[in-house]
């Protein structure tokens, strides 16, 4: 087993930042001046009050978010929004549009059919998914209660360059593996949700910005924890909240503050997903499925020749110390995660190894 910290480029749960991780490990046993854990306090304690306020008030720095919106800290991760959203936005009589760009986004449209009418606005699925639709190619409905779309597809390594424009349509988007990667512009947006697993924080918090106006919209007939006025109401709170993911989802948040912002860090991500690129486009040993205006800056997917190289570049890799870059189950290939914690040091690793790799077996 390694003794020293290995490159993580696993896609959820995620690598961490360093000085957060450290952070925890020296409070985990008792916060400063509470006497106690983190994992033992109160959700109605005087310090959760203060952890998840100044989680709020970041993650409305971080994102330009202005007081038209409630933040919310939810559980049931990007998944339970599949079903929150139309459950809560999605009347009897109206019309959903859902862009189709990888697994998820399935997933998501699968979800909403269980609950109301959904027009497929646009799809890339007869491309593999091997980039986003053009803006001419979405066919929105009049009316319609929402667009969702998914700004980042994990597993096949796509990435809306720019969200769509909607023409005053409620814009709904799941951000959950590339929120906080750049700059983002919430004015127009209706509702954005992001499990935190990939880029913001642990498993077990997802985090929720909605607009006032949508959130209205909740009908009385829901389960109350599934309505997301009430949890506006309660501030998080109706039930007992995932402490520890949420403290742990404010420090990385406070760790990309401390960084410099989204501006610093959009430069920051560009820089490795570029490198990475370079060496996968340089020769055509490697292959990136996936086409050069729609390329993600965080999921960076590529293939071999053959299977068999592929297995053993992961073997390889694994051995040294270049973990979790198995591609996803349902697609096959090679998966490089490259989140905002992931050290740009661990991308110039990786393309060492493939050169090498490329060298020995191309």
């Amino acid at each position: 087993m390694p003794s020293h910290r290995v490159f993580n480029f696993g896609a959820g749960p995620a690598v961490l930042p360093e000085p957060v991780l450290e952070e925890v490990q020296r409070d985990l046993m008792s916060l400063p001046g509470v006497g106690m854990s983190v994992l033992e306090i109160s959700h109605r304690s005087p310090t959760f009050d203060h952890i998840l306020q100044q989680a709020e008030a970041d993650a409305r720095r971080l994102a330009g978010v202005s007081d038209d919106y409630h933040v919310l800290f939810l559980q049931g991760g990007a998944s339970l929004q599949f079903a929150m959203v139309p459950l809560n936005l999605l009347g009897p009589d109206a019309v959903a549009d859902y862009v189709l760009t990888g697994s998820w986004a399935k997933k998501a449209v699968r979800e909403a059919q269980q609950f109301g009418q959904v027009h497929i606005a646009a799809t890339t699925e007869d491309e593999a998914f091997s980039r986003i639709p053009r803006a001419e190619e979405l066919e929105l409905t009049p009316g319609a209660a929402y667009l969702h779309v998914t700004s980042n597809n994990t597993i096949v390594g796509s990435q809306w360059p720019e969200l769509p424009t909607t023409g005053g349509l409620p814009l709904v988007v799941d951000a959950s593996s590339d929120l906080f990667c750049r700059p983002l512009d919430i004015t127009g947006l209706g509702l954005l949700y992001a499990g935190a697993q990939k880029n913001l924080g642990p498993a077990g918090v997802t985090l929720v910005m909605i607009h006032k106006d949508l959130a209205v919209r909740s009908p009385d007939t829901l389960p109350t924890t599934l309505r997301y006025d009430v949890v506006a109401k309660h501030a998080s709170r109706y039930n007992t909240p995932p402490v520890f993911a949420i403290y742990l989802a404010g420090l990385v948040m406070r760790w990309l503050l401390d960084s410099g912002g989204l501006v610093p860090m959009e430069a920051r991500n560009r820089r490795k997903a570029e490198l990475l690129y370079n060496a996968i486009d340089r020769t055509g040993f490697y292959r990136c499925p996936v086409q050069t205006g729609s390329r993600s800056l965080m999921n960076v997917t590529f293939r071999l020749p053959s299977e068999e190289l592929e297995q053993r570049f992961v073997a390889e890799a694994d051995q040294a110390g270049l973990v979790g870059l198995k591609g996803h189950r349902s697609v096959g290939g090679q998966r490089a995660s490259i989140y905002n914690a992931f050290p740009e040091e661990g991308v110039s690793a990786l393309v060492e190894f493939m050169g090498e790799f490329e060298r020995i077996h191309g």
